[in-house]
């Protein structure tokens, strides 16, 4: 009997349940909800800051009777309120809508695999380009954030796979690995890519020219990263040679000993009395040798 008495007495004294408010403010009619005797005071009347997302504020006896008093309230009993922020679920459809804004293609392909479990506060929901990783070939986590009340921002996650509408450079042909690469040699497909891929060739001008680092089948897809730059120096090309010292510039013509591309170092001599030196890529054909006026070194020099 006893058990029975002190059952109910739980029953009976148990919290009401919180009531859900939107905003950064707790008004008088949020708190008239729980303490209905509040309905006197204007309901826009500011009772107090609303608690962040996933904590309760409660309004014990004693602060409700100061509040009473404020407010010329009569407050009956002992009354108490809870008060939290209005929370719900994190939905698919937002989520998707969300990341097609940040990627400002309304046709994007997202494909969602898993979210946040945990319940969200009623907001905006932002996802920003630059939290999207670089590049991946499957599922990617993709960070986002919920504008809630005022300037308050709740963190959100998506498992997703994201595609858009681009193109990709393809070799129709055998490309073999150090041969330049000519234009009649590729095409360009459209296809559905990564809206990230920092590894990617997006245009025929950007492969064409270029050297493959190993050898690529007819078919495949050429990126950035399978290609070397052409060469603006071959070996055994006639080179115009600058030498620089101080102010002073002498130009000759040698021939380069080595291959290089721009700012590489290569050996080359001269034309003149074939003397052999270091010089550094500058451009098409062309090379800088760089001397100081106080070096009397005659190795600097062709």
């Amino acid at each position: 009997m006893m058990l029975l008495w002190m059952s109910l007495a739980l029953l009976l004294t148990a919290p009401q349940p919180c009531v859900a408010v939107e905003g950064d403010q707790i008004t008088a009619g949020d708190l008239a909800r729980a303490v209905p005797a509040f309905s006197s005071v204007p309901a826009d009347a500011e009772i107090g800051y609303a608690p962040v997302p996933g904590v309760r504020r409660y309004f014990h006896a004693p602060e409700l009777r100061r509040l009473a008093l404020r407010y010329n309230v009569a407050l009956p009993g002992e009354a108490e309120a809870c008060v939290e922020q209005a929370m719900a679920t994190l939905e698919p459809e937002r989520v998707v809508a969300a990341m097609r804004k940040a990627l400002e293609d309304p046709e994007a392909r997202i494909e969602i695999m898993e979210l946040s479990r945990y319940p969200i506060p009623r907001g905006e929901l932002e996802f920003s380009r630059a939290n999207l990783p670089v590049d991946a070939a499957g599922a990617v986590i993709w960070r986002g954030v919920v504008h809630s009340a005022g300037t308050r921002r709740f963190g959100i996650w998506a498992s997703v796979k994201v595609r858009v509408h681009g193109t990709r450079v393809v070799a129709t042909e055998n490309l073999a690995a150090g041969h330049a690469i000519t234009a009649n040699q590729l095409k360009l497909e459209a296809c559905d890519v990564y809206p990230v891929r920092s590894a990617a060739a997006v245009s025929l001008e950007a492969v064409a020219g270029t050297s493959p680092r190993n050898p690529i089948p007819a078919g495949a897809s050429i990126t950035a990263n399978m290609v070397d730059a052409p060469k603006e120096v071959e070996r055994g090309d006639v080179v115009q040679v600058e030498v620089h010292s101080g102010a002073a510039l002498v130009k000759v013509e040698g021939r380069a000993e080595s291959a290089g591309r721009h700012g590489d170092p290569i050996k080359v001599h001269t034309l003149v009395n074939g003397r052999s030196f270091s010089a550094r890529v500058a451009g098409k054909d062309r090379v800088v040798v760089a001397t100081t006026v106080e070096s009397n070194s005659q190795d600097a020099k062709p």
